[in-house]
């Protein structure tokens, strides 16, 4: 159930899905989500579909990964510095880190983000700074980023995340509460202006303010 075979199939439903981003499909094919599970649900990795990971916080299906991924990618003049809201289990940090310079993952509840740099640490991944905070205010101290990428959904979009973007900078959000979509926003070189997109609506757990030790 953890072979490469069965990573393979799963990219080829991916594929099938309309995500065409060559590079994300094969970071996904060579990374073993079942490590991001616990023991008993490791059996189901790879399937296509949301899991628990405690806490009320879920390991994103995969096609959600592949495709926030790939937007991130495919919308990013640079890719040197990127904001993860949400490290969750660190699959979707995992996954970034291999095709990115450097991630930067905040994590509200702490049990969590232990787990996730034990995992980091397992798959050799040196380039993720790891930090204990509330989410929705980003990481001031190590910004501007070229790309943030939210696993979580606020209300609205936080303007706190919006400062942060650098120039031409692109931010992957869900956004809504009964109603979810996930956005794309595009900071319009050094203007104040966003360029938003809407690419398909989505469900996520929302992004609740607050730590959690």
């Amino acid at each position: 159930m953890t072979s490469r075979r069965t990573r393979d199939r799963l990219v080829q439903r991916l594929l099938e899905q309309g995500v065409g981003n060559r590079q994300v499909l094969d970071v996904m094919a060579g990374t073993p989500r079942h490590i991001f599970l616990d023991e008993a649900l490791a059996h189901r990795a790879y399937e296509d579909t949301a899991l628990p990971i405690g806490f009320g916080q879920t390991l994103s299906q995969p096609y959600i990964v592949a495709r926030m991924t790939a937007a991130l990618l495919d919308n990013s003049r640079s890719l040197e510095r990127v904001l993860e809201v949400g490290t969750g289990s660190g699959y979707q940090t995992s996954i970034l880190a291999q095709l990115v310079s450097r991630v930067y993952s905040v994590e509200r509840i702490k049990p969590l983000q232990d787990k996730a740099r034990t995992r980091l640490r397992q798959l050799g991944l040196r380039n993720v700074d790891l930090k204990h905070a509330d989410g929705g205010f980003g990481w001031p101290e190590r910004g501007p980023f070229n790309a943030i990428l939210s696993t979580a959904a606020p209300r609205e979009v936080p303007a706190e995340l919006l400062a942060q973007l650098a120039p031409d900078g692109v931010l992957v959000i869900p956004v809504g509460e009964e109603q979810q979509n996930l956005c794309l926003i595009v900071r319009e070189g050094e203007s104040a202006n966003f360029r938003t997109e809407v690419l398909e609506p989505v469900k996520f757990v929302p992004l609740l303010s607050g730590i959690t030790r």
